[in-house]
């Protein structure tokens, strides 16, 4: 009897839970709700009873009433964290609309995790773009002369390429980066120091784009260079100062010459600032002090992180305007071992070292690499920091003899700005110029000239080989295949005489 009584309350009890579950319930589905209360009616004890009497499947009540127990009580919770869910993502307004017993439960776990969404998601886009990629800087040992090689996101530069004497070596250089095509070769000026390497690089590699000073230079060399240019297809471009070329993960700006000097060829140097995210390059070239006035006053942003002292570091360039509106960290000094000039002067080195700039140099460190990754430079070897001057005097790096001297007998021309070399050369010629009438036959006859003096010593060479002979049979030289150009032509070029040939 105990049992039965024990029995009777806990329907009452499971019944009343019943009821007021399945009235809690309506709200969320109006059958499951009703399904629960009239449950929770039939498992009263004298419900029970009655229909007990009149219905066999009475008897298998008492095993669904702890699972209708169960079923009752868990719809509290999702119905719940259904309605917040629905809140929080379509309309929080509505959340302080809603019950007050669901909203302090299911918001604080919501709504942390729904917030920061939208701001992890926008914070990383800027950084990306502000990151650029690997831009690589070749600073190349050659000598008494500049030569700039740069690689950045599939493109290549080269900037000066040396004297003939360091042409092959330019060359193979590049080889070695595995550059097959160079996307612009800039030639600073017209100097042999700084353009006879380019020659070379105009004949082993595919050229896309050539940027030069808009002067002219009485020397075979010139000839030669330009002679280069037109068999690639190509026209020498002289970009006004200011204008940018997308480059690679970079750029570049023109910064000089701003005017065309037609008796200093070193004023029409081609300055540019060359910039990877927040690095930045100055190259100078030749250009001296009255070119850097130029500069500075050109209202272009000349800060940057490295900087090429003009003029391989002579007393001429370099000024306090012009250190004090780069500020740069660093310092690149590209001169000869105990160069006859007295590179780096005493003026420029000791100008570095009171600005702390750290140094690096190539007549005692060789060729110098740098990497920037948008952020920051690291370098292949440590600077220097050698703030010790040449030994001589700065008597400039106009090292072109033989050429000098055989186009000057007339008078030298060293500049005019604004014609191509054909239409100079024609108009020289209508005018009785006799400076570009002796000019002109140099790069015809050149190659023909058999009878010349030790300069012009003819040899052979072939397009696929990179050595030149004195026969056009030497070796596995095919003779059909061979051509003969003068000997400077073919060290212009990047060609090494043959072992068996010259000894």
């Amino acid at each position: 009897m105990k049992n039965a009584k024990i029995f009777n309350i806990l329907r009452y009890i499971f019944g009343v839970f019943l009821i007021i579950g399945g009235l809690g319930n309506l709200s969320a589905s109006v059958p499951f709700g009703l399904l629960i209360t009239f449950a929770g009616i039939f498992i009263f004890p004298f419900v029970w009873k009655l229909l007990g009497k009149r219905m066999s499947f009475a008897r298998w009540l008492p095993f669904l009433v702890p699972l209708l127990f169960f079923i009752a009580a868990t719809p509290f919770v999702p119905a719940s964290s259904v309605q917040s869910r629905t809140i929080v993502v379509t309309d929080e307004t509505d959340a302080t609309d809603s019950s007050v017993t669901d909203t302090p439960e299911a918001t604080p776990t919501e709504t942390p995790t729904a917030a920061p969404t939208p701001e992890e998601t926008e914070t990383p886009t800027p950084e990306p773009t502000k990151e650029a990629g690997e831009m690589k800087v070749h600073f190349l040992d050659v000598g008494q002369g500049l030569s700039i090689l740069v690689q950045s996101g599939g493109q290549t530069m080269i900037y000066d390429g040396g004297d003939k004497n360091t042409s092959s070596f330019v060359v193979s250089y590049l080889q070695k980066q595995n550059v097959t095509t160079i996307d612009y070769l800039i030639s600073s000026h017209y100097d042999s120091d700084h353009m006879a390497g380019l020659i070379g690089c105009l004949s082993a590699f595919d050229v896309k784009n050539v940027i030069s000073s808009d002067y002219e230079h009485d020397s075979k060399l010139y000839l030669s260079f330009i002679q280069a240019v037109a068999d690639q297809g190509l026209t020498m471009q002289h970009p006004a100062v200011g204008t940018e070329f997308s480059f690679g993960t970079g750029s570049f700006q023109i910064l000089a010459p701003a005017t065309i000097d037609p008796d200093d060829s070193n004023k029409n140097s081609v300055a540019i600032k060359l910039t990877n995210g927040e690095n930045s390059f100055i190259f100078t070239g030749d250009a001296e002090s009255t070119s850097e006035a130029a500069m500075c006053a050109s209202g272009i942003d000349l800060s940057c992180d490295v900087l090429v002292p003009g003029h391989h570091g002579s007393a001429t360039a370099t000024s306090w305007d012009f250190l004090q509106a780069t500020v740069p960290e660093y310092a690149v000094i590209s001169c000869g071992k105990d160069n006859q000039y007295g590179h780096p002067a005493k003026d420029v080195i000791d100008k570095l070292e009171s600005m702390d700039i750290q140094v690096y140099r190539t007549d005692e460190q060789g060729t110098i690499v740098a990497v920037s990754d948008g952020t920051t430079i690291t370098w292949d070897q440590e600077p220097c920091n050698d703030y010790t001057p040449g030994e001589k005097e700065d008597q400039g790096t106009q090292t072109q003899k033989a050429e000098t001297e055989n186009s000057s007998s007339s008078g030298t021309n060293a500049g005019k700005s604004g014609k191509s070399s054909s239409k100079s050369k024609a108009a020289a010629a209508s005018a009785g110029s006799s400076s570009q009438i002796t000019a002109t036959p140099q790069v015809t006859e050149t190659p023909q000239d058999t009878s010349s003096t030790s300069n012009e010593e003819m040899v052979w060479i072939t397009a696929t080989g990179s050595k030149y002979h004195n026969k056009n049979n030497c070796g596995r030289t095919d003779p059909s295949k061979a051509s003969e150009i003068s000997r400077s032509e073919a060290e212009s070029r990047g060609y090494e005489p043959c072992k068996k040939c010259f000894g």
